[in-house]
């Protein structure tokens, strides 16, 4: 699969949405060991979630990673910087893959990131690690590589017309884990682990609205690897519109859009 290029504009078209798993998630993180905490939020993007640590938890010092500079970009200037309850949120480059924690963390957490990140289970030992005693590892990875957004561009990217050029290059049905294999993975490791999944029906407004949200993440890799041939990128978008039309049809108020996702709140023994 190769890296794609991010568009934080694209991204954030449906950020009410997308926010709404993370509040969520958010929601069912127990008490940090130290006030103010340290807090790593891997996978930042463009820092419109990594904030909302910073309402949790006003005094923290929040740092959110990602290796998108275009993301990077937009949460500094958006958000980086004091805080208003004495704390500081900043942005760092870094790999989630190679991460690890150069210093003990209240908190790690991720929002939709660990789907990238191949074999990304076998991170969560060293992570883990890195916590205070009482520290907690959250995450939150859709679950929705079976739904037909995500069958329908994988078919079509198989398909005889694409295949020399993009059968490498999305993220097959088994990104994720399912939920009681991370609720064993994190067990393991000896801690406290509350797991669960959700299926939010997104009701999503205007012309073609699946295709405008995956244009945001699930398609950046075609997206990005057809970047250099804006006829081809074309056809590839109107073949996949007319398939996504079919599979989610536009209501009287809007286009339902089921959208699962997995949950995970880790705590290490104190």
């Amino acid at each position: 699969m190769s890296t794609p290029t991010w568009d934080p504009a694209q991204y954030l078209r449906h950020a009410g949405h997308r926010a709404r798993p993370f509040t969520d998630l958010l929601a069912r993180i127990p008490d940090l060991p130290e006030d103010p905490p340290r807090i790593a939020d891997l996978g930042c993007g463009p820092g419109n979630v990594t904030v909302l640590l910073a309402d949790r938890w006003p005094a923290a010092h929040i740092t959110g990673y990602d290796n998108s500079p275009e993301m990077l970009d937009k949460a500094h200037v958006d958000h980086g910087g004091p805080t208003s309850g004495g704390g500081r949120l900043d942005f760092a480059p870094a790999d989630v893959r190679t991460w690890a924690p150069a210093q003990p963390y209240d908190l790690i957490v991720s929002n939709a990131t660990l789907q990238w990140i191949p074999g990304h289970a076998e991170r969560f030992g060293e992570w883990v690690a890195g916590l205070k005693p009482g520290g907690t590892f959250a995450f939150q990875v859709p679950g929705n590589f079976g739904a037909p957004s995500h069958q329908l561009m994988r078919e079509l990217a198989h398909s005889a017309r694409w295949k020399d050029r993009l059968a490498d290059t999305l993220r097959h049905d088994d990104a994720v884990l399912a939920p009681e294999t991370y609720l064993e993975r994190l067990t393991a490791l000896g801690c406290t682990a509350d797991v669960w999944e959700t299926t939010y029906v997104h009701l999503l407004a205007g012309e073609d609205p699946v295709l405008d949200w995956v244009k945001g993440t699930g398609l950046r890799p075609v997206l990005t690897a057809l970047a250099d041939d804006p006829a081809a990128r074309k056809e590839f978008l109107d073949a996949y519109r007319a398939a996504l039309r079919e599979a989610y049809p536009a209501g009287a108020h809007g286009t339902a859009f089921p959208f699962r996702r997995i949950f995970a709140v880790a705590r290490k023994e104190a």
